[in-house]
């Protein structure tokens, strides 16, 4: 792999760029795989990432029904955190973040990290008092937080209205939060994970899986058999459909999450805003764009698209924040499909059926845990056991009880 550099710039600028290399190759299937990996989102191609780097599994074939990336790790808003309530949860997440910060050195690539903060808004004194103890909790759990008067918020986002139907009276802000690239992220793990011997397999659809005496076997694909000893099934919304292919059931849910953007503004908005509330939130992209998400559509569908009235509903509720967007145009809006649990908490380890391990479940997390849930996944093929970040996160929650309730971190209502 040629490494990027201002060096290799100059030297292929006297080509006219013409003779850069494949960022990845496009191998055929083998017969067999060490590891197959369902999903080549971020999170399948972070599993197969750190399983090449960190474990020396190579063997790895990516299976991708249709283009790298062209699921939700291309459908969302690119926000990433750690400020969560329970100690699982933020012990997960911040070592997510903390990969963030390290990935585009190690990936040789820029992910256009931008640790511009996270704020959450407070709009009344019942608000004040769960950010304080969202806020203790965070700090307790090691995770940068940071108390916010109605005067800081003024100061740091003077383009916020503070007097809407819902006055904003404060709020807490995390400032290593932000936002990262999502296209970036994704190319840079496919690049990474092909340069050290993984075979990313784009347009290559699951039609079975082959289970024997409670034992994987093989896949079943539109490009042939492919015959694997170990199996991960990373494919957010369709995760269930996958489980029923293997013979078991996941208790989650699926339905559209969707999210848009209006024409490009000089910049107005320094961080990441978020209110409960109103139940909306917003960042602006680093072309300008403002990017705005609210609530999931209430039904359940595997479907990439949004209804009209969520769409609607969000956009009333950005402009009791910021009335003048209501001057911009919308460009476009999308929606992804998240996979919800009963306890908003991932579900990331050891299935019923033997050599099959399983990352779904985030809702409205996904994008954030990418690093992590692909190194905690990677360690936990390689070792077969639990990555002791997500002991917490299994499957067997569900029947012992141990749930780990997220739901009022997650940012949005689902």
């Amino acid at each position: 792999m040629s490494r990027y550099s201002i060096w290799n710039i100059a030297r292929h600028a006297a080509s006219g760029h013409r003779r850069w290399a494949p960022a990845w190759r496009s191998p055929e299937a083998k017969k067999r795989y060490d590891v197959v990996i369902i999903g080549g989102g971020g999170h399948g191609l972070a599993t197969a990432y750190f399983l090449a780097s960190q474990h020396g599994v190579t063997r790895v074939a990516v299976l991708e029904k249709g283009y790298l990336g062209g699921g939700n790790s291309g459908r969302n808003t690119q926000i990433i955190r750690s400020n969560y309530f329970y100690p699982e949860s933020a012990a997960f997440y911040d070592r997510s973040l903390k990969l963030y910060e390290r990935l585009p050195r190690e990936l040789n690539f820029n992910l256009m990290l931008s640790q511009r903060g996270v704020l959450t808004l407070a709009h009344s004194r019942h608000d004040m008092e769960a950010n304080r103890r969202w806020f203790n909790s965070v700090k307790l759990n090691g995770v940068d937080a940071k108390l916010m008067s109605r005067e800081d918020i003024a100061r740091i986002a003077p383009s916020l209205n503070l007097d809407s139907h819902y006055p904003v009276l404060g709020g807490f802000l995390q400032p290593r939060g932000g936002i990262v690239r999502h296209d970036a992220l994704t190319w840079a793990l496919a690049r990474g994970a092909d340069s050290l011997g993984v075979d990313l397999l784009q347009q290559c659809e699951v039609t079975g899986i082959e289970v024997e005496h409670d034992r994987v076997q093989a896949v079943q694909t539109t490009r042939g058999r492919i015959a694997t000893g170990k199996l991960a099934l990373v494919a957010a919304g369709h995760s269930s459909i996958l489980a029923k292919m293997a013979g078991f059931r996941l208790p989650v849910t699926s339905m559209p999450l969707q999210a848009m953007v209006t024409e490009p503004v000089k910049p107005v908005l320094d961080t990441v805003i978020m209110s409960g509330a109103v139940h909306a939130y917003a960042s602006q992209s680093d072309r300008g764009e403002i990017v705005i998400g609210g609530g999931a559509d209430m039904h359940h569908s595997y479907a990439q698209k949004g209804s009209v009235l969520t769409y609607r509903i969000n956009a009333r509720a950005i402009l009791e924040l910021f009335p003048w967007f209501s001057r911009l145009k919308i460009m476009r809006h999308w929606a992804g499909i998240v996979d919800i649990t009963p306890d908003t908490t991932a579900i990331l380890g050891k299935t019923p059926v033997e050599g099959i391990y399983i990352n779904c479940g985030w809702g409205t997390g996904g994008y954030k845990a990418i690093p992590a849930g692909g190194e905690t996944l990677a360690h936990t093929i390689a070792h077969d056991r639990p990555h002791p970040l997500v002991e917490g996160f299994n499957l067997e929650r569900f029947y012992t009880g141990a749930l780990i309730d997220e739901g009022a971190a997650a940012g949005v209502a689902h």
